[in-house]
């Protein structure tokens, strides 16, 4: 019951910690509009059209509700551009230091202390205090480790590449196979061993500082908890497009002036 109750609040509250960065849109060159002689009425401007051979690349939110950092998102559908290691690590060191990774803990620590896991600890602030510390050194650790230094050291990409089209199953599904197979740098397809690895070496470093759950079943729990965080959080980054176009859309259908642009 302990890991079910974990393993959901893992997924409803530490989706905030997000992973990796979105690279920065292609640029596009604009066309020069047309030479107009001296006198003569001055002609707009033709719209900016993307360079040749350059798709058009939408922008993702960078933030999930106005809060959830949403930096790692990048459409499947673009043409795939290996990040450096140094991205990689500067990925991993803002979702670290992110202001929600601070409620999130928190959070965790709350229930901790509501569970009396790791009972050392003891109860009130100073209980608190330590279990606080403690969740955030989950997060901040499990983010450097998965989206920083072991996609840097074994070359492969921590970014989260949505697949935005087919049947809400099929989306699904894809979304929770990038836990288990990501691309590398060379843009092949391998097995997530930042994920799995990351979230091993994270909950082996935990041992330091849990003193009441070191054995070989608490440390599953820690890791699976960690795995499943992470899926919960492909989903809601595959899907949050289309929530907030359902809620721009019944904002549009509610009032008719946001539609036609007359206020």
């Amino acid at each position: 019951m302990r890991t079910t109750v974990l393993i959901l609040a893992a997924g409803l509250l530490c989706a905030i910690t997000g992973r990796a960065q979105t690279p920065d849109p292609l640029p596009s060159s604009p066309i020069p509009a047309p030479a107009t002689a001296p006198g003569a009425p001055a002609q707009p401007a033709p719209p900016v059209a993307p360079a040749p051979g350059q798709p058009s690349v939408p922008i993702e939110d960078k933030r999930i509700f106005g809060v959830l950092p949403n930096n790692r998102t990048t459409e499947g559908s673009i043409p795939f551009a290996p990040i450096t290691a140094k991205q990689k690590i500067t990925i991993a060191v803002k979702d670290s230091f992110d202001y929600p990774v601070y409620p999130t803990a928190g959070l965790f620590a709350v229930l901790y202390q509501l569970e009396n896991q790791n009972p050392s600890f003891g109860q009130g602030m100073e209980g608190y205090a330590k279990r606080f510390a403690t969740a955030y050194g989950d997060q901040m650790i499990g983010n450097m480790m998965t989206e920083g230094f072991f996609p840097a050291i074994f070359h492969q990409d921590p970014r989260y590449f949505r697949v935005a089209e087919g049947s809400k199953l099929h989306r699904t599904r894809l979304a929770l196979q990038q836990i288990i197979i990501c691309k590398n740098d060379s843009g092949h397809r391998t097995f997530n061993f930042s994920e799995w690895g990351g979230n091993a070496f994270a909950t082996a470093i935990g041992n330091a500082y849990y003193p009441d759950t070191r054995d070989a079943s608490d440390n599953l729990e820690k890791w699976l908890i960690a795995v499943a965080t992470d899926s919960f959080s492909n989903i809601l980054k595959e899907f949050w497009p289309d929530v907030k176009h359902h809620f721009q859309k019944h904002k549009q259908d509610q009032d008719p002036l946001v539609s036609t642009g007359h206020y």
